[in-house]
């Protein structure tokens, strides 16, 4: 009988085998060091907010309004509902012009010097300090309206809102496949009706996922706030009034000399942080199911 280990089969590594597994090693080792770094002053700011804000969370904090300064107690409830007021006026303001922006961009002029000018107003528009919009909406709506007021900070905000709207839609519209256009096209489907009925549907996880991270990126912007929507201590009855939110209140509380409300400011900050995580983890597992 033939011995069995006449017919294994010999492998030659090569020479530089070893330096070749060493160097793989290093580059390995290199990056999870690099990802440690990235992650790492994250991890220390979510824990030294935690830290500093669990303390001061409790029912009063959702339920009630500020107490005056130097006062023990009291929430921020109207800063909570303001902030909720704010990106629902920005969203229904920034989602459609940005959705129906890329839709242009992406299904009607996709290489005419209009449709690059706007990509490039849209670039430069993500880069602007946020500040500058707030005094641009400050000068441009609040001095015609009178007053501060929650439409105008949601403008501000919806501003903010719609370069990202726009380039993560167009993105998503440009992954769909010419195929199914054409599908629908010789079946005699008009051109809108492509769009409306096969192109956004394909994409619509997506559009989902840049709304979300749009939504995000304005929950927590301060600057604009303090020259529209301004602030105030209590419940807003109306969108053409002052309205408090989250990052004002913040902004104000840090800047009191009691510990009261220093403590307070902890406390909204990590609301605040929550709710942007929460945002930003919607739109990942959304995109992740669109990637599934």
């Amino acid at each position: 009988m033939m011995d069995p280990a006449d017919n294994a089969v010999t492998i030659d590594l090569p020479s530089n085998y070893a330096v070749r597994r060493y160097k793989d090693w290093v580059m390995s080792g290199l990056l999870i060091l690099a990802t440690l770094i990235a992650v790492t002053p994250l991890f220390m700011v979510l824990g030294y907010v935690v830290l500093k804000g669990a303390t001061a969370i409790n029912l009063s904090f959702f339920t009630e309004l500020p107490k005056p300064f130097g006062e023990v107690g009291g929430g921020v409830a109207n800063a909570i509902v303001g902030t909720l007021i704010l990106i629902f006026v920005s969203s229904i303001i920034g989602i459609p012009v940005g959705i129906l922006s890329a839709i242009y961009l992406s299904e009607y002029d996709r290489h005419s010097w209009l449709a690059n000018a706007v990509r490039f107003t849209t670039d430069v528009l993500m880069g602007i300090p946020s500040i500058i919009v707030g005094i641009v909406v400050y000068t441009a709506l609040v001095l015609a309206m009178g007053n501060f007021s929650a439409i105008a900070g949601g403008v501000a905000l919806a501003i903010i809102m719609i370069p990202t709207v726009i380039r993560a839609t167009e993105e998503m519209l440009n992954l769909v496949p010419y195929s199914l256009r054409e599908a629908a096209y010789a079946l005699g489907f008009p051109k809108w009706r492509t769009v409306l009925q096969i192109v956004l549907p394909a994409a619509a996880k997506g559009i989902i996922t840049g709304v979300m991270l749009g939504v995000a990126r304005v929950a927590g912007e301060t600057a604009p706030l303090l020259f529209t929507a301004f602030g105030n201590s209590y419940w807003s009855r109306s969108i053409t009034e002052p309205i408090a939110a989250l990052p004002l209140q913040i902004f104000n509380y840090t800047m009191s000399p009691y510990k009261a409300q220093h403590a307070q400011a902890w406390a909204a900050a990590l609301i605040l942080i929550v709710l942007v995580i929460a945002l930003n983890l919607i739109a990942r597992f959304a995109l992740r199911s669109k990637n599934a």
